[in-house]
C-alpha cells in the first residue's frame, strides 16, 4: 500500500520491508490454536452481523452493554492467546515488540502513528472508500456513544480494542500466517483478510475497506517490528474518530 512516502517525509528514509521469511520466522502457538482462535473471532463476528448491538440486552443500556460485551469477548480472546503462547515459550511481550525504554522511543511511535493515521486513515482509506461509496450503515450509526458515561465506556473500549485487536491480528495472526505460508506478504495478506471478515456488523463494503486497513497496519508492523505505532494509531482511530463522527452525523 502507497503509505510508505507519507511516513518517509516525516520520519527520514524508510527500509525497504523484505517479502521473504527470516530463519526466526516460526509459528507462535500451534495451529489448533489457530483455528479456535478463528472459530471464535468469525463467530462474534455473525453474531455481530445478525444483531448490530453486540449486546444480548436491551434497554436504554443496550450500547453500553454492547460496549462492555466487546472489551469482554476481545480480552478473553488475548487471554486465550496469551494461552497458547507460553505453549512455545513466547512471551506476550514478543508480540508486542517490547517497551518503550526511554521518553523518546514513545515520541517517535507517536509520530509514526500520526503520519500513518494522516496518510493511510484519512488519505488512502478515506479515498478508497469514495470509490467504493461507503457510508455508515445503521448498526455503525448505533453504536456511537451519548452521554458522559458511555464515552467514557467507548474511549475504554476504544484502548482495549487498539491493543488487543493489534495484538491478535497483527502480532498473533500475522506470524501464525507468515509461518504457515512461508511467506511475509502471505502472513501480512492472510491476517487482513482476518481482520475484515471479524466486523461482520459493519457490512461487506466496510469489511473489504477494513482488510485493507488491516494490510496497511501488517506493513507498518512488519516495517517497525513493533505493534506500539499501529497501537497508537488503532486507539486513535477509533476513539477520537469515533467521537468526532459521531457529531458529524447528528
Amino acid at each position: 500500500m502507497p503509505y510508505n512516502a507519507g511516513i518517509e517525509g516525516a520520519m527520514g528514509s524508510v527500509p525497504r520491508i523484505s517479502t521473504q521469511t527470516s530463519s526466526s520466522s516460526r509459528a507462535v502457538a500451534p495451529a489448533w490454536h489457530t483455528v479456535v482462535v478463528l472459530i471464535l473471532l468469525l463467530g462474534f463476528s455473525l453474531v455481530g452481523a445478525l444483531n448490530p448491538k453486540l449486546s444480548p440486552l436491551g434497554g436504554p443500556h443496550s450500547r453500553a452493554c454492547g460496549y462492555l460485551v466487546v472489551m469482554l469477548f476481545e480480552g478473553v480472546i488475548v487471554g486465550f492467546i496469551w494461552y497458547g503462547i507460553r505453549r512455545r515459550g513466547v512471551r506476550m511481550a514478543d508480540l508486542v515488540g517490547g517497551a518503550w525504554a526511554r521518553p523518546g522511543q514513545f515520541f517517535r511511535d507517536l509520530g509514526i502513528a500520526i503520519a500513518f493515521l494522516l496518510v493511510c486513515g484519512v488519505g488512502v482509506l478515506n479515498g478508497i472508500g469514495y470509490l467504493l461509496k461507503v457510508s455508515p450503515n445503521q448498526a455503525i450509526r448505533n453504536m456511537f456513544p451519548h452521554g458522559a458515561t458511555e464515552v467514557a465506556l467507548w474511549l475504554l473500549m476504544s484502548v482495549t480494542a487498539g491493543f488487543c485487536e493489534e495484538v491478535i491480528f497483527r502480532g498473533y495472526f500475522q506470524r501464525q500466517f507468515t509461518a504457515l505460508t512461508q511467506s511475509v506478504a502471505g502472513g501480512i495478506v492472510f491476517q487482513s483478510i482476518a481482520f475484515g471478515a471479524a466486523h461482520g456488523y459493519q457490512g461487506w463494503k466496510y469489511m473489504v475497506l477494513i482488510a485493507i486497513y488491516g494490510t496497511m497496519f501488517g506493513l507498518l508492523a512488519q516495517w517497525r517490528r513493533s505493534l506500539r505505532p499501529g497501537i497508537i494509531t488503532h486507539f486513535v482511530q477509533d476513539g477520537l474518530g469515533g467521537l468526532l463522527a459521531r457529531h458529524l452525523m447528528r
